[in-house]
């Protein structure tokens, strides 16, 4: 099965709705965490860049007098659920292998447990870098959503994780599909 790259998402409609919605910047940086991360954890890494990137995707934005709400946000909001859906659905679409598609979603589901109730859970490695990536980007009050960057610049980012990923592919470095 070949390969779906990053770019490859990227550049799909469905992508280019959801993840500029939610912070194209906070995305690409939080893949290159993930990348990184995915080291420390012996995961795949090809699984981890894919889910951070995606990992936003399902954000509403919570708007009160015309002005964005984070407590509002924070007190409502769902994003990993709707999310995790939407991703699954776009990488079946692309022809991602639908385990990886399942890895994926289920780490973009499990990266934050804000609308989940208290208590402990227990996340495989994948969740846990896709988790750990975001908040390495975090900002206060969400500020990380509206960091900025020009469409040469996204394009630039995401081919170099692409071309790290595939190097790490070459070498055998990588987890097969943890």
């Amino acid at each position: 099965m070949k390969r779906i790259t990053l770019l490859e998402i990227y550049r799909h409609p469905i992508t280019q709705k959801y993840v500029n919605r939610s912070g194209l910047a906070h995305a690409i940086s939080t893949a290159s965490y993930a990348f990184d991360f995915a080291d420390q954890k012996k995961v795949n890494h090809d699984l981890a860049v894919k889910a951070a990137f995606l990992h936003d995707m399902g954000h509403y934005l919570w708007y009160r007098n015309g002005k964005w709400d984070y407590h509002l946000y924070k007190e409502n909001d769902i994003h990993a659920i709707k999310g995790a859906e939407r991703a699954h659905k776009l990488l079946i679409r692309l022809g991602e292998n639908p385990v990886h598609a399942k890895k994926i979603a289920l780490a973009i589901l499990l990266h934050t447990d804000s609308y989940l109730p208290k208590g402990e859970l227990e996340l495989d490695p994948l969740q846990e870098v896709v988790a750990m990536a975001d908040k390495a980007d975090e900002e206060p009050g969400g500020g990380h959503h509206y960091k900025t960057i020009s469409n040469k610049e996204a394009v630039k980012r995401i081919k170099e994780l692409d071309k790290r990923v595939e190097e790490k592919m070459k070498v055998g470095k990588d987890q097969s599909a943890s």
